[in-house]
């Protein structure tokens, strides 16, 4: 072939590549682009769908369901929040709708028409992840709440396709508000706060149910931002974009009709307070969420489910009564210890519980030094003995079973009794034979005055007189705890069960209510978005009758007035109480209530691995004694929480009892001094002289008169600090008076 011919062929080719596009044009033609692609569309939506169907919506995550439980005082007023996250649900029917609204206008002003997601903000959130761009917004609602409430908050493509995937499957199956719920209930708003309640509690110190829109669209603000938009701590730059995000939130409600623009014009931003710390379980807040989570445990909510959190727990506690008591501990015990520099006053252990005994509240509870640094609340441990504090309850019984005496006379406050020191009792079936304090025999005394000074012969031989299963009955109908400690015998008579001050101040505030139950409660209210818990009415059926009731209070008062429960007596209240020591010392107590308030303080003995030790020598006081430290206390405390009200007792008394001596009986024991000095006399009690004609005693009256000062006995010597060493079954101290240094002879403690 010439050249020609050569040249010819090679422009023709040129011609049909012109033509055809050459080889590649040829592949790549519009037509198989168009199909590729639409192939590729194919497969994506097939895909797509096949991801949608193998894509569960999942169970919430585990941080999602957690939260804190909120504990608030009577007046409503927050005493703690427990639990690992600072989260308590509400519903919307709990949050404004105005607020609601401002959370949309925020976030995703199409989410009542949308579908759920945004297509083209997940794209480019997708896209920016892959290629390391960082976290990308224009998420919606919803796909907000399943990111929250069903996944992580990982950033990687896998997590982000299935957020798609289930958000659009918990748009088909979720109503908006519920997803709306969810969404404000799981977001996280700083200040440690997840959940509109608790941000509402961070930032303004108030319910979600009290914002205002102004305040809605603030918080509605922090969630693009929550630790940046935190108005206390933001920058000027920072204080800036929060005041345009919030004006943007305010001015896409006016958009959308869900604001008025007159009322946008005239809203000021709302300055959020300063951070506070949440409460911790410090001090007494432990023991007082303690006795609430208890409570609900015997009101049928399991422990698991108080552990899960939600619940708000309103209790019966009054913030400032509770303070006085706290401060009362403090300056008539705590304050006159020296725990790290004396053995004793280390191993000292305080209790209290104060009841309205007309509705059972329980309106103060002191637990003892701290939850932190001694767990086991003294207000409600049951193993040690209530000592003497339990005698009234044994009268109670005589009366309520009209119970008499061996030779046949009805028992009552005028019924004498052999008060013999070491005296075998009669009738019984189990001897016994208690010894009064250093053996002090006071021959025949009345009930009145053989409670005024805790004569143990007398009320063992009462108890037998009486029956000790009628007894029990009685102290079990009171509100007392049975156990194994809680033998019916005559030793039962010197309190030697197991008792707590909440049973002992609910069996005093019984008596107080004129013998209607009153079973001491400390929860008001508990509210979960699940179910709500009202307690059972803590006043309860007549367990004793008025009368026996008011006859005991009768008697009592004579204790607080002439008795051992002189420290506790005051001018401006009137009391009736009782005290208590039990064996070696080991607890003493003071049992006592006015017309408004029943409260029972107790001190233990308990070294540090949980032993139960003597008081004797607290605070250098010589013999420990429930007329010291405890009824000091009591009286200091009830003092304040009465706030000077002065009501008297409106009491139905009975009168029995002949005043003859019981046979047998008649003059003191021979080896009994006639004049014991004041080291001889009963643990609680002030001196008396014991003589073989009846002493005077105070007839019980319809409405017992205003407590005056007792007049002074004259030639008894004051004691000693130091006192005889405890026997066994034997009631308080010496009487001696630590802080004034007189001793009941020399002239009552009367509190101003």
């Amino acid at each position: 072939m010439g050249r020609a011919e050569s040249r010819r062929t090679r422009q023709r080719g040129a011609r049909r590549d012109e033509r055809g596009g050459g080889g590649i044009r040829r592949f790549f033609t519009w037509r198989k682009l168009l199909g590729t692609l639409f192939v590729f569309c194919l497969l994506a939506m097939g895909g797509f769908y096949a991801v949608y169907l193998l894509v569960p919506v999942p169970t919430a995550n585990a941080e999602a369901e957690l939260q804190s439980n909120i504990y608030k005082y009577s007046d409503g007023t927050i005493l703690a929040r427990s639990g690992k996250v600072n989260r308590s649900n509400v519903g919307l029917e709990k949050i404004p709708d105005p607020v609601e609204k401002a959370f949309v206008a925020a976030e995703n002003k199409t989410f009542y028409e949308d579908s759920g997601v945004d297509l083209k903000g997940t794209a480019r959130g997708m896209v920016n992840t892959v290629t390391g761009q960082g976290k990308q917004g224009g998420s919606t609602i919803t796909q907000q709440y399943v990111k929250n409430y069903y996944l992580d908050q990982s950033q990687t493509v896998t997590r982000k396709l299935k957020e798609l995937v289930i958000s659009l499957k918990v748009d088909q199956r979720k109503s908006k508000d519920e997803i709306l719920e969810g969404y404000l209930n799981t977001s996280y708003y700083g200040r440690g706060a997840y959940g509109i309640q608790a941000a509402a509690q961070a930032y303004y110190r108030v319910d979600s149910d009290k914002l205002t829109v102004p305040q809605g669209a603030y918080l509605a603000a922090l969630l693009q931002a929550p630790s940046q938009y935190d108005w206390t701590s933001a920058s000027p730059a920072a204080r800036k974009l929060v005041l345009e995000r919030w004006n943007y939130v305010l001015d896409n409600m006016v958009e959308e009709n869900w604001l008025d623009p007159a009322a946008r014009k005239s809203m000021v931003f709302p300055e959020p307070q300063a951070p506070k710390a949440a409460p911790g379980m410090e001090g007494q807040t432990g023991y007082l969420v303690d006795a609430a989570n208890q409570e609900l445990m015997r009101q049928g909510v399991k422990e698991e489910d108080i552990r899960a959190g939600g619940w708000t727990i309103t209790l019966t506690v009054d913030k400032k009564r509770q303070k006085e008591l706290v401060e009362a501990v403090g300056e008539q015990l705590e304050d006159r210890l020296d725990r790290k520099g004396d053995e004793v006053d280390a191993n000292v252990q305080a209790g209290a519980t104060s009841v309205d005994p007309k509705t059972g509240h329980v309106v103060a509870l002191y637990g003892g030094v701290g939850a932190t640094e001694h767990w086991l609340s003294n207000a409600t441990r049951r193993d040690y003995q209530p000592a003497s504090t339990f005698k009234p309850l044994v009268f109670a019984s005589a009366l309520e079973n009209s119970a008499k005496t061996q030779d046949g006379r009805r028992i009552g406050v005028n019924t004498r009794y052999d008060g013999t020191s070491k005296r075998p009792v009669k009738g019984g079936d189990t001897p016994f034979a208690p010894e009064n304090l250093g053996d002090v025999s006071y021959g025949p005394v009345t009930v009145q005055r053989a409670m005024n000074l805790s004569i143990n012969s007398v009320f063992a031989q009462m108890i037998v007189d009486v029956g000790p299963g009628k007894v029990k009955k009685t102290a079990l109908d009171l509100g007392l705890k049975d156990g194994d400690a809680f033998v019916e015998s005559p030793s039962m008579s010197l309190g030697t069960m197991g008792a707590s001050t909440w049973d002992m101040a609910g069996a005093y505030a019984t008596l107080d209510n004129h013998g209607k139950k009153v079973t001491p409660t400390i929860v008001k209210a508990a509210e979960h978005q699940a179910r709500t818990v009202r307690p059972a009415d803590p006043i309860g059926a007549q367990v004793v009758s008025r009368e026996t009731a008011d006859t005991v209070t009768s008697v009592l008062t004579g204790v607080v007035r002439e008795g051992s429960g002189r420290a506790a007596s005051s001018y401006a209240y009137q009391a009736a109480g009782k005290t208590g020591t039990s064996e070696n010392n080991k607890s003493a107590w003071f049992a006592g209530y006015t017309p408004e308030l029943a409260t029972v303080v107790a001190l233990f003995g308990e070294d540090e691995k949980g032993g139960q030790v003597t008081l004797t020598g607290t605070a250098n006081s010589g013999r420990a004694n429930g007329g010291g430290f405890p009824a000091r206390i009591w009286a200091d405390y009830t003092l304040d929480a009465l706030g000077g009200s002065g009501a008297r007792f409106d009491l139905d008394v009975v009168e029995y009892g002949d005043g003859q001596p019981e046979a047998g009986t008649g003059t003191p024991s021979a080896s009994t001094s006639p004049s014991p000095s004041p080291s001889d006399t009963p643990d609680d009690e002030p001196s008396s002289t014991p003589s073989s004609s009846a002493p005077t005693s105070r007839a019980p009256v319809t409405s017992s008169p205003p407590v005056t000062p007792p007049s002074p006995s004259t030639g008894s010597p004051s004691p000693s600090p130091s006192t005889s060493a405890s026997t066994p079954g034997t009631d308080g101290g010496s009487g001696f008076d630590p802080e004034t240094g007189s001793s009941p002879q020399d002239g009552a403690r009367i509190r101003p």
